[in-house]
């Protein structure tokens, strides 16, 4: 059947997404699976404060960064566990269940649709709104995004 790509948040909308793919295509033996969460970018006060940084200062601002990310890995790991058991339940083989985390994106969508594109997944599914801005349109942002410039997958939104 080929790969998909099942994008992650904090949202309710997201575990729709997964519940969904664990409904419609549990019977698909040949599907591959992997479930992907882009981190938030890092907030303000990890950011260069206009000087440069001795090495020292460099040294120090990268422990308190990757600290920073290791946190939110650790945050996200119960939703991923969650997302692959509910996967697994549905008669979907953990060894075709695979996990990728993004950092250092400026650009959750964007995210999205390169690892798609680089990794060959054929579908995208995705929540119809993501935890980034509370929008009230159709979609959320990421969401809408990844539908209006994913030419060449095709995109699942989940309500």
């Amino acid at each position: 059947m080929g790969k998909m790509l099942i994008a992650l948040d904090e949202s309710k909308s997201s575990m729709k997404a997964v519940e969904y793919v664990a409904e419609q295509f549990s019977t698909a033996k040949a599907l591959q699976i992997t479930l992907v969460h882009v981190l938030p970018n890092l907030p303000a006060i990890f950011w260069d404060e206009g000087h440069i940084l001795s090495d020292d200062e460099k040294k120090d601002r990268k422990k308190v960064v990757d600290k920073w990310i290791a946190d939110r890995l650790v945050k996200m790991e119960p939703l991923l566990r969650k997302a692959t058991e509910l996967l697994v339940a549905a008669g979907i083989s953990a060894d075709r269940i695979s996990r990728k985390t993004i950092s250092d994106s400026l650009d959750a969508a964007g995210s999205i649709l390169e690892a798609a594109k680089d990794g060959g997944f054929g579908t995208v599914v995705l929540g119809r709104h993501s935890t980034g801005n509370g929008s009230r349109n159709l979609t959320g942002g990421v969401t809408s995004k990844v539908f209006s410039h994913g030419a060449g997958v095709t995109v699942i939104v989940v309500d």
